[in-house]
């Protein structure tokens, strides 16, 4: 039998809403569906929850002092082959002094520094404006992220400082939708990869976040019916459960809401090492242990940082810290390495979340169906299709060549990407092998995938290939409930998602014309 555990999203632990700079908020891995790119990964690590676009007036800048990473397991041995680390640095126009105006008549007058992080116009080009500047480098880690070979990654054009564009404050500012994008795109870079013929590229900046998910009734106790309440998602016929939830973009609390992306697309052929194919990967972010803070600060030492790094945050699969890792648990998940998932395991082998939905939703479920079930949380335990699901893959599909049961995203590399109009929100429970649990991409549903892979679909036949299939794992009469279309009431398809990297669409304005 094998034991583990899962992960996490949006202020997900308790000690990680003290620190949202670093705190992870969704983790994406899939073979790129853009044209003209087969045979290349995407990975999107998003950082800094709940961004409100008119957040100013600093906005949503990186922690300089933070380490923020991004794992590849090549092998299955839940060590990282592969680490792509990016640090951040932050700085004022004009050699540090800022953009300062002359103030007062003839005879009295002092340059005087803005308060603002622009004092006009930014556009593509023409930056002039821009009083406060965010750079980052690229590092390349081969072997164990303490201790393996650091490489500092350079662009194309021979540089290994990159820059972050400014924040979308507005479009006083920016001009327009189409000329923020246009002012972002310049920082896509091509980057030169050791020991790899072709490049990758990277991007890191603000994006709209991608993520649905009904988040404040969810976790009011589920203050809705978690089934479909239409015959069909968005059919509007009331057809389906009497009185269950039906799809609504108003659903979604995260409609208005930016994040951070640090995002790259690398060569398959670079990632896969000698393993069959299939790569794990998670994201990471750390701070040094101690932070003394300044008596006397100021832009350049608000504090002072040292000792050894800490992880603070940890991210791979969603939803899992939220709805399954108990409170006692929840910061230690967060600051745990894969190879120590043992001891989350009754988390995932004994769930307690389908037993709370049960509580919640038992009795009203046989009052509306005319039922008797003593229970409609699954049967099976040790819970072996969530281990499947989420610790150890599928064999044949995303099992690595090693099983070492952990907490990772797992990607065949081998499964061609599906094209975006084709694509099934569902994932692999929709007849799609190129979606979520085989890797996640952003227009999986994992909302509705969660609820339904918990609650038993598993145990039931799912579409492979176009044929019903029973993956073994367990049976139906294990899950009373395991074929209802459990959903959350927030719609989420590729169609909401960009066909070209980084993927994710241009973040909302914070003073949209």
């Amino acid at each position: 039998m094998y034991q583990a555990a899962e992960a996490s999203s949006h202020r997900e632990a308790p000690n990680i809403t003290r620190y949202p700079t670093v705190d992870s908020t969704d983790f994406y891995l899939f073979n790129s569906y853009e044209t003209d790119r087969t045979g290349y990964v995407t990975i999107l690590a998003n950082y800094i929850p709940l961004q409100d676009a008119y957040g100013g007036p600093n906005y949503f800048a990186m922690d300089p002092a933070a380490a923020y990473n991004i794992h590849i397991d090549s092998d299955g041995d839940a060590i990282e082959d592969l680490t792509y680390q990016f640090k951040f640095t932050n700085s004022l126009a004009a050699n540090g002094e800022g953009i300062k105006l002359t103030i007062g008549p003839d005879g009295n007058q002092r340059q005087v520094a803005i308060p603002l992080k622009n004092a006009g116009g930014i556009a593509a080009g023409d930056s002039s404006a821009l009083n406060f500047i965010e750079t980052y480098n690229l590092t390349q880690i081969e072997g164990p992220v303490r201790s393996g070979t650091r490489t500092a990654l350079n662009s194309d054009m021979g540089s290994s400082t990159f820059t972050k564009p400014w924040d979308y404050i507005g479009d006083k500012t920016f001009s327009s939708t189409a000329d923020y994008q246009a002012y972002a795109d310049q920082y896509v870079y091509n980057v030169t990869l050791p020991n790899c013929s072709q490049p990758g590229r990277v991007f890191v900046g603000q994006r709209k976040d991608p993520f649905a998910v009904n988040l404040g009734e969810s976790f009011d106790l589920v203050n809705y019916v978690p089934v479909e309440g239409d015959s069909e998602p968005g059919a509007g016929d009331g057809g389906g459960f009497p009185g269950g939830i039906t799809q609504d973009v108003a659903n979604d609390d995260l409609r208005d809401k930016n994040v951070t992306t640090l995002a790259l697309e690398l060569p398959a052929s670079c990632l896969v090492g000698d393993g069959n194919g299939v790569i794990g990967a998670w994201t990471t972010a750390s701070l040094p242990q101690a932070r003394i803070q300044n008596p006397n600060a100021s832009f350049d030492k608000p504090e002072v940082n040292g000792g050894a790094m800490v992880q603070i945050s940890r991210l791979s699969a969603p939803l899992v810290n939220e709805v399954v890792i108990g409170l006692p648990d929840k910061d230690t998940f967060s600051t745990a390495a894969p190879t120590s998932d043992i001891q989350f395991a009754d988390y995932v082998t004994h769930p307690s979340f389908p037993a709370l939905l049960d509580l919640l939703f038992r009795d009203a479920v046989n009052a509306t169906l005319g039922t008797n079930f003593e229970t409609i949380a699954p049967t099976n335990f040790p819970r072996n299709d969530l281990v499947a699901a989420f610790l150890t893959g599928f064999a044949g599909v995303n099992q690595q060549a090693t099983v070492t049961p952990s907490e990772m995203l797992r990607l065949n590399t081998a499964i061609p990407a599906t094209p975006a109009a084709n694509q099934s929100p569902l994932g692999v429970i929709g007849d799609d092998l190129a979606g979520f649990p085989n890797g996640r991409r952003p227009g999986d549903d994992v909302v509705d995938i969660a609820l339904r892979v918990v609650m038993g679909r598993l145990c039931h036949e799912i579409p492979v290939g176009g044929a019903p299939t029973n993956l073994g794992l367990c049976q139906p009469e294990d899950a009373n409930v395991g074929t209802a279309p459990f959903t959350d009431g927030a719609p989420l398809s590729a169609s909401d998602i960009d066909e070209q990297f980084p993927y994710l669409r241009t973040p909302l304005a914070g003073s949209p014309n």
